[in-house]
């Protein structure tokens, strides 16, 4: 397995007209989850072409840190009781890339 720092980006396009309401659900809800279960968020919100088009950059110590953190935080009761349901309902399509932190240093 990788165990060099990593980069999770993850970019959905939502349904038409729900972006600032999942931007919302995202600030109130799904950050302050990731907070408590110590993941990390780089960044996130609507992209600046389109408000129905969203990131979240998220980074993990390695491979094996993003599936153990992801396992928890998914089947989590908090996660699956609370916005799960808000915001799966307003992803219309999702594309994840994983990088190395490294490729973004001589940015």
């Amino acid at each position: 397995m990788n165990r060099e720092a990593i980069l999770e980006i993850l970019l959905y396009k939502l349904e038409e007209g729900t972006g600032t309401e999942f931007h919302k659900i995202m600030v109130e809800q799904s950050i302050p989850l990731h907070e408590k279960e110590k993941m990390k968020v780089i960044s996130y919100g609507q992209s600046l072409h389109n408000p129905d088009s969203y990131y979240l950059i998220r980074e993990y110590e390695n491979s094996e840190h993003l599936e153990n953190s992801q396992r928890e935080f998914y089947s989590n009761s908090e996660w699956l009781n609370g916005p799960r349901d808000q915001i799966i309902s307003k992803i219309k399509t999702s594309t994840k890339s994983i990088i190395p932190k490294t490729s973004l240093e001589n940015l």
